[in-house]
């Protein structure tokens, strides 16, 4: 589909665009994602029919702007988060050319990499509704829907919704940079993980996390963990504690809640052995699903490490 192309017959026509291809139904959910009853029950709304004044983004793009919603896609938000740090690859994967305030027609479009090339996925600005609800990723910013519209595109590149339930961290860094990834299992991890942490950090790579769901995914532990679940790793940094150098790990939860309760978190005595310039630029003291942890911790509360970017 031309987004061009099509953008402007709608908008010669006085219409708002209805995707034919990926339309606003069941079909596009999937069939097993909810109980048929809830199936029934889906509405399907515009922005613009939500709010008087919806815009794509709003103050830039940023991981905070996003709170996964009803659909298991952590291991795309996971991914998603991560390219929000990396400018360099975000023009890519959100054209600037679109937007609710000029030439507004309820057409979208979103690049994402497939087999060798960046694949134009065009959407119309349907978002499914369950009791009120957003089925799908939801704004932190009421008015702000790029993560939806984005993950829109993502479902509709894979298929439905529902193929969105459950995936790889790896493949999601993949579709978003056309880069190559490389994981690490820390139940065997390099003897220089800490260095290689900082190094890709320092590389503007992408990096993600996930911990291993050995009973049931989902599950809170009383340490703030989930398991099954899927993070972004969003910093690396050797600090001065105390008399000694510490490696930390940043980590954010795309939930946009639930952070890890140990040390290094948000609350945690650790703090007050760092200079206070290094604390003040460090740490965020808000539940926004972000926290830092040691790498020992990191070690012990994850399964696995992943890392990409655009070359090896």
């Amino acid at each position: 589909q031309d987004f061009n192309r099509l953008r402007a017959l709608c908008l010669s026509q006085g219409l708002l665009f209805e995707d034919a291809t990926f339309p606003a139904h069941v079909s596009s959910i999937g069939p097993n994602l909810l109980p048929e009853d809830k199936l029934r029950q889906i509405q399907w709304k515009r922005p613009t029919e939500l709010l008087r004044n919806p815009y794509l983004i709003i103050d830039g793009v940023s991981r905070f702007d996003i709170i996964q919603g009803e659909i298991g896609d952590c291991w795309m938000l996971a991914a998603l988060g991560s390219l929000t740090l990396q400018k360099q690859f975000l023009g890519n994967v959100l054209p600037k050319d679109q937007g609710f305030q000029d030439n507004y027609a309820g057409i979208f479009h979103f690049r994402f990499w497939q087999y060798g090339d960046w694949v134009d996925v065009v959407i119309d600005d349907k978002l499914p509704f369950l009791n009120g609800r957003y089925l799908s990723v939801q704004p932190r910013t009421s008015n702000e829907f790029w993560p939806s519209l984005l993950e829109k595109a993502y479902a509709k590149l894979r298929g439905s919704y529902q193929n969105l339930h459950g995936g790889y961290l790896s493949d999601a860094l993949v579709d978003l940079t056309g880069g190559v990834q490389m994981q690490f299992s820390l139940k065997d991890p390099p003897l220089d993980l800490e260095e290689i942490l900082k190094a890709a950090d320092k590389s503007q790579c992408l990096m993600g996390c996930s911990t291993s769901a050995q009973v049931r995914r989902n599950i809170e532990l009383r340490n703030g963990i989930v398991q099954g679940h899927a993070y972004t790793v969003t910093g690396a940094v050797k600090i001065r504690y105390k008399n000694c150098w510490k490696h930390i790990i940043r980590i954010w939860n795309p939930w946009g809640h639930g952070e890890w309760k140990g040390p290094w978190s948000d609350d945690s005595p650790q703090w007050d052995h760092v200079e206070p310039e290094f604390r003040e630029a460090l740490l965020r003291n808000k539940d926004d699903g972000e926290f830092w942890m040691s790498c020992e911790n990191f070690q012990e509360q994850f399964s696995w490490v992943y890392i990409c970017n655009n070359t090896p």
